[in-house]
């Protein structure tokens, strides 16, 4: 699908705000509501906008702390690398999980309540899934910038 400036006005706007009504939204990208109202379908049909979602605050449900897991497996083997996304798609506090080319095999961010609670989900899930030979912890010391949104 081919975005025109409407669609890439559209999709800045839902990007900041997702429950933006169809009504505000219009006059936002100078449409009237029923050709606004078609667009978003079509981006939505087009799978360019997959879902819609609430961003929560990870401190106020008690998941304050951000970390980098570096995964290193014992083998780069289909069935090795197949289990460990299998077992990771199951854990909760992994909120994103990238095969990576070069150093490690994947970069996991995971959330936890604080470093105790970390180690205790390093300990009882991360290391026990079969195949994973260490893991590296980074633990950034400040967030500069977090964002959903994608430039269009």
């Amino acid at each position: 699908m081919e975005l025109d400036a409407i669609d890439r006005r559209i999709l800045q706007a839902l990007q900041r705000d997702g429950r933006l009504q169809n009504v505000d939204l219009a006059r936002e990208v100078g449409l009237s509501p029923s050709p606004c109202l078609r667009r978003v379908r079509l981006l939505e049909e087009a799978g360019v906008i997959e879902r819609y979602v609430a961003v929560l605050s990870p401190a106020k449900i008690g998941k304050g702390l951000s970390v980098f897991a570096r995964v290193w497996l014992k083998g780069q083997d289909a069935d090795t690398v197949d289990h460990f996304t299998e077992a990771v798609q199951l854990l909760p506090a992994v909120v994103e999980c990238h095969l990576m080319a070069g150093d490690c095999d994947f970069l996991l961010r995971v959330v936890a309540a604080d470093l105790d609670d970390y180690r205790q989900f390093l300990k009882n899930h991360l290391t026990r899934i079969p195949g994973v030979q260490s893991v590296k912890t980074e633990v950034p010391m400040q967030r500069v910038k977090l964002t959903s949104a994608l430039p269009v």
